[in-house]
């Protein structure tokens, strides 16, 4: 099968596309023919050696696909051969066939294409749990959303109107917010062209947000600690920016905030029954028409390092996608 390959880190390009054997499913996983590959900002960390978790090499890249199970590992129950399905791979994912663990792997639902699927889970995932179980969004609060045209971005745009909060979403250029106004924001702000702080406390009174999701740290996130209401929750999504801020402590005193950590992954892991009624409400969100991911880009597998540049480049709009097979 054809597969993307890192044997050492570097930018996209490093990335080479091969014929390497077909992989095989162990106790417990599926193995899946993919149709598409979702991308995300952490693939670009990986493959240069910045991310939290490195993988051996060599490695495929690529941390969830949507696609048809075509087998199943021993042990394996509630997954059948030929269900289309969407799943975490962690990592393998840029490739015409690669294996998941089966409690990681879930059904599309009615209506949802393969595109969408393969950057469903990971954006939604994490943003649901963010908005739901870290940051306790209730409805008629306040939420602030900073990358907001990027996939979780995004995501959460769309989860903050379903929860009943008011939005405003931020982004770098007036063209990423007009993407966020067409899923449901109901405020825009342009942090390229001013004070974050200051719009924020004018969008809203004097108060600051209740809820603060931010994926892209650095100055906005040293700027969303001033930007932040009472008994606020300032989520920390990720740091798209490359840069981790630090905290300055005496503001959680004095403002009465909470600085909260968002980590999908070990929820997934560590708390497998939320994580699947997670996973149920949002496919009853997308099914009800409260959700809809946008798929902003489609590449073939072998234009990998074209798709991962949009990132490194910070163009990417929605979720970006890698067609593997028609």
């Amino acid at each position: 099968m054809k597969a993307v390959v890192c044997r050492a880190f570097g930018p996209p390009e490093s990335l080479v596309l091969e014929d390497v054997p077909d992989p095989r499913p162990a106790e417990g996983q599926v193995l899946i023919d993919v149709y598409a590959a979702g991308l995300n900002f952490p693939d670009v960390l990986q493959i240069a050696g910045k991310y939290q978790f490195q993988p051996p090499f060599p490695f495929t890249p690529g941390a969830e696909v949507a696609g048809v199970v075509a087998e199943i590992g021993p042990g394996v129950a509630g997954v059948a051969k030929g269900d289309r399905v969407m799943g975490m791979t962690g990592i393998g994912g840029m490739a015409e066939r690669a294996v998941a663990a089966a409690d990681s792997v879930n059904p599309i639902p009615k209506g949802m294409d393969f595109a969408e699927a393969s950057g469903f889970e990971l954006a939604y995932g994490t943003s649901y749990y963010a908005l739901k179980q870290r940051g306790h969004l209730q409805p008629g609060e306040t939420l602030l959303v900073l990358g907001a045209s990027g996939g979780v971005g995004l995501a959460a745009v769309e989860i903050g109107k379903a929860f009943g909060a008011r939005v405003i979403a931020a982004a770098g250029s007036d063209e990423k917010l007009q993407v966020a106004k067409s899923h449901g924001a109901d405020v825009l702000l342009n942090y390229g062209t001013g004070s974050l702080k200051d719009r924020v406390k004018e969008l809203t009174g004097g108060k600051g947000a209740d809820v603060i999701f931010d994926p892209v740290g650095g100055d906005l996130f040293d700027q969303s600690t001033r930007s932040i209401n009472w008994n606020g929750r300032l989520l920390v999504v990720g740091f798209a920016s490359g840069t981790i801020p630090k905290f300055p402590v005496n503001l959680a005193l004095l403002k009465g905030c909470q600085i909260v950590g968002v980590f999908w992954g070990d929820f997934k892991r560590r708390e497998p029954d939320a994580y699947r009624q997670n996973v149920r409400e949002l496919c009853d969100l997308f099914v009800s028409g409260k959700i809809k991911p946008l798929v902003s880009h489609e590449f073939p597998l072998e234009q990998y390092a074209s798709a991962l540049n949009l990132f490194v480049n910070r163009q990417a709009i929605g979720k970006i996608v890698l067609r593997v097979r028609t």
